[in-house]
């Protein structure tokens, strides 16, 4: 017993200083940009790949990763931070094609990757099936990271990231299906794989909605922010885990859980504060585990086995990209003549081209079983992919962007909001220095303070001003803003209502229709 105790105090402590390795490593790629202004134009992200694999080239292994520590620790908390920060408004605007891009992309994209390695690559089709289901997982932090810093518009995010969260969960489900197959413990049937999915989806958005609905109802008993963001915590990593107890899609309920938390439960049962407080605590978390998982994507890199697979890496990259070609721009038209989605010819390019494939693809490749004779290849090509999704698409997206006229104007917009946070904050000055019960100073210093208060005042109104003369186009922006700001508002009020037990369920928003009643009057 004092040897297994021993052991495992060993274990602990080998564990915990790798950990810091890596975490130190990545937080020192963290401030290369600020040290160096040439690696500004990299995503952080991909920047972490580099340097991984740069440590790889040199045989510098930090830790070695596996499905277990991708799909159960890593993963769980990255769909949920995404899925609690999309807004249901926004994705229900294009649910149609993110739900045909997440079934339908998945399909194409394994039948591409599959044929091209079945037919020219000579590889057996139960082999290529899982290449291609490892495959067709995007990924797409790098990408929408980098939408955010260049201001693109808030569609195209939501389509991408949309798209992502939804696929990964029947990536995952396909993948589970088909790499029976080469043990030989299943048989590929349409009826079969149909009935399968639907039951594996079908427990995974009822898992996630029983506790995203549970969990919302419960924090609106109390207001302890620190509770309510653990809860958080726990319902992201739980929901993943009973899910894949019970034989569901652990991906799916974890998405479905923060979708509800996100945007019904984060109304109902948490103070605006508390949110703020449980956002920032996301978006913490998932800069922590993306500084890890893509540090170690490239430093799991085995060049000599990318080397002997060079051909088939190739042809699965080619495949891959016909496929998502294919996929992308066929939904995009149906989508388009069917239900008037509008998704333009360039938005279509950056879908098209901004489909990476990530960590989910890794941890699938490395999920199969170590029976299969043909598992190294497998894993030596989707690593190969994933490799040249992250440094030759994830660099160029940017390019693309520009070349296609998809840049945002999100330096302008910081400008703005600069100049008006500063307009706001001294107003509130003002207002404070003229409710002052004076303090026994003299009423002269606070006329002089209010004049050079409101000189200053008058001077940011005037540069706000020159702004948007000079640039019309920001009208919209703060029409939006405003927008944003009066919903926000009207929200807070009904949760208000229903904590106080005035209301027994939150309202739907009035305040669309209102406005567009009056457009359209």
């Amino acid at each position: 017993m004092a040897i297994e105790s021993a052991i495992s105090e060993v274990a602990i402590d080998t564990n915990l200083k790798q950990f810091l390795l890596v975490l130190s490593v990545s937080l020192g790629v963290a401030t290369l940009p600020q040290i160096f202004s040439w690696f500004r134009q990299i995503p952080y992200t991909l920047l972490l790949v580099i340097v991984g694999t740069g440590l790889a080239l040199v045989d510098v292994r930090l830790v070695d990763l596996s499905p277990a520590l991708i799909l159960s620790i890593f993963l769980p908390p990255l769909l949920f931070e995404a899925a609690w920060n999309l807004k249901w408004s926004d994705l229900k605007r294009d649910l149609f094609p993110i739900s045909l891009f997440a079934i339908a992309g998945v399909a194409v994209s394994i039948a591409g990757v599959t044929l091209g390695l079945n037919q020219l690559a000579g590889m057996s089709l139960t082999t290529a099936l899982l290449i291609g289901a490892s495959l067709s997982a995007t990924d797409p932090v790098s990408v929408t990271a980098l939408f955010r810093e260049l201001g693109v518009g808030k569609r195209l995010s939501v389509l991408i990231e949309g798209e992502s969260l939804f696929n990964d969960g029947m990536a995952v489900v396909a993948f589970t299906l088909l790499v029976a197959l080469p043990l030989g413990t299943a048989h590929l049937g349409l009826q079969s794989v149909l009935i399968q999915f639907f039951i594996v989806v079908g427990i995974g958005m009822a898992v996630g909605g029983v506790i995203g609905f549970g969990i919302s109802y419960l924090t609106q008993r109390f207001d302890l922010p620190l509770v309510e963001q653990s809860l958080t915590l726990v319902s992201a990593y739980g929901t993943y885990l009973i899910t894949e107890d019970l034989g569901g899609s652990g991906v799916i309920s974890v998405v479905t859980a923060g979708l509800i938390l996100g945007n019904f439960g984060s109304r109902i049962g948490m103070n605006p504060r508390t949110r703020i407080i449980v956002s920032e605590f996301w978006e913490f978390l998932a800069f922590f585990i993306n500084s890890i998982v893509f540090l170690l994507i490239g430093d799991q890199i085995r060049f000599n086995t990318l080397t002997n697979n060079l051909g088939i890496i190739a042809i699965a990259i080619v495949g891959m990209i016909v496929a998502r070609a294919i996929a992308t721009f066929a939904i995009s038209a149906f989508c388009n003549r069917l239900a008037h989605t509008n998704i333009s010819g360039s938005e279509q390019t950056v879908l098209w081209w901004g489909g990476l494939r990530g960590a989910v693809s890794i941890a699938l490749a490395l999920s199969v079983p170590q029976a299969l004779p043909e598992r190294e290849t497998v894993v030596a090509v989707v690593f190969g992919v994933v490799l040249f999704t992250l440094l030759v698409q994830g660099l160029t997206v940017k390019p693309l962007l520009k070349w296609l006229n998809l840049l945002g104007d999100r330096p302008l917009r910081e400008e703005y909001l600069k100049l008006l946070a500063r307009q706001v904050a001294l107003d509130r000055v003002l207002t404070y220095l003229q409710t002052d019960n004076k303090r026994g100073i003299d009423p002269e210093f606070y006329r002089y303070q209010e004049a050079l208060i409101k000189g200053e005042i008058e001077s940011l109104k005037t540069e706000v001003e020159k702004l948007q003369d000079r640039h019309p186009n920001l009208q919209d922006f703060i029409i939006e803003q405003l927008c944003g700001e009066m919903l926000a508002i009207e929200a807070d009020t009904y949760a208000e209502f229903v904590r106080s037990g005035r209301l027994n369920q939150e309202l739907a928003p009035l305040l669309p229709e209102v406005l567009q009643g009056e457009s359209e009057g």
